[in-house]
C-alpha cells in the first residue's frame, strides 16, 4: 500500500510475530500476526466504545486494564478521565517495549504489570483491595481469545473485582466464524451480570456490563 511504511519486526513467544506499521491514513499501529492490536482502527473502535459509558468523571477514580498492549485504551482514558488511576495488565514484555518506543505508553500514567491476567485478578482478589469502577478485558494474542477467560469462572472474578456502580467491557471479534462463539459468551456474561449492553463497532463486539 502506497504510503505504509514497516517501523520495526520482532517475534513474540506469546503473541507470534509482531509488526509496528505506520500509513498515512492510520498512523501508528501494532499488528500480531497480522491484526491491528494497539493504534489504528483499534483506536477508532474504543473511542467510539467510551463514549457510551456516561459516568461522571467523579465516579471514575480507577481502571484496571486486561490486556495493556500498546497502550492505545490506556490514552484514550486518561484523556476522558484525566484524573484516573489506571493500572495495566498485559502478559507480553515486547508489546509493553514496542509500545513505549512507538505509541507513547509512557505518557499515560499506567501502573504496568508485566503478568497473566487470570493470576493477577486471583492475587488482587486475596489482597482485598478497593474494587475497580471501570474494567477493560481485552485478552487476544492475535485474533485467538484463550479458553480460560471465557470461563465463568473468570467473568466471576472480573465481576467480584469490579465497584458497585462500575463498568466491565469486554472486547471480542465478531467476524466470520467467530461471531457464534461471541454471541455464546455474551449469553455466558448475561448469567453473570444484571445488565450487558452489546455494542457493534467495526469487526468487533463490545459488551458493557454492569452490577
Amino acid at each position: 500500500m502506497i504510503g505504509t511504511k514497516v517501523l520495526e519486526e520482532r517475534k513474540s513467544r506469546h503473541n507470534g510475530s509482531l509488526r509496528v506499521v505506520r500509513t498515512l491514513g492510520m498512523g501508528t499501529y501494532i499488528q500480531s500476526n497480522g491484526l491491528t492490536q494497539s493504534g489504528g482502527i483499534v483506536e477508532s473502535i474504543w473511542k467510539q466504545t467510551l463514549r457510551r459509558i456516561n459516568h461522571k468523571s467523579s465516579i471514575i477514580n480507577h481502571c484496571l486494564i486486561l490486556g495493556l498492549g500498546g497502550g492505545t485504551v490506556a490514552k484514550l482514558i486518561r484523556k476522558k478521565w484525566s484524573e484516573i488511576k489506571i493500572t495495566g495488565v498485559e502478559i507480553d514484555p515486547l508489546m509493553v517495549e514496542l509500545g513505549k518506543k512507538y505509541l507513547g505508553l509512557d505518557d499515560w500514567n499506567v501502573e504496568i504489570k508485566i503478568t497473566d491476567a487470570f493470576d493477577y485478578l486471583v492475587n488482587h482478589q486475596s489482597l482485598t483491595i478497593n474494587r475497580y469502577d471501570l474494567v477493560i478485558v481485552d485478552l487476544y494474542n492475535g485474533d485467538r481469545f484463550p479458553e480460560k477467560f471465557e470461563t465463568e469462572n473468570y467473568i466471576h472474578l472480573v465481576e467480584s473485582n469490579l465497584a458497585k456502580s462500575g463498568v466491565a467491557v469486554f472486547n471480542r471479534l465478531y467476524y466470520g466464524d467467530k461471531r457464534p462463539e461471541t454471541v455464546k459468551f455474551g449469553r455466558k456474561l448475561e448469567k453473570i451480570f444484571s445488565k450487558v449492553a452489546w455494542f457493534y463497532p467495526e469487526a468487533n463486539l463490545m459488551f458493557l456490563c454492569s452490577k
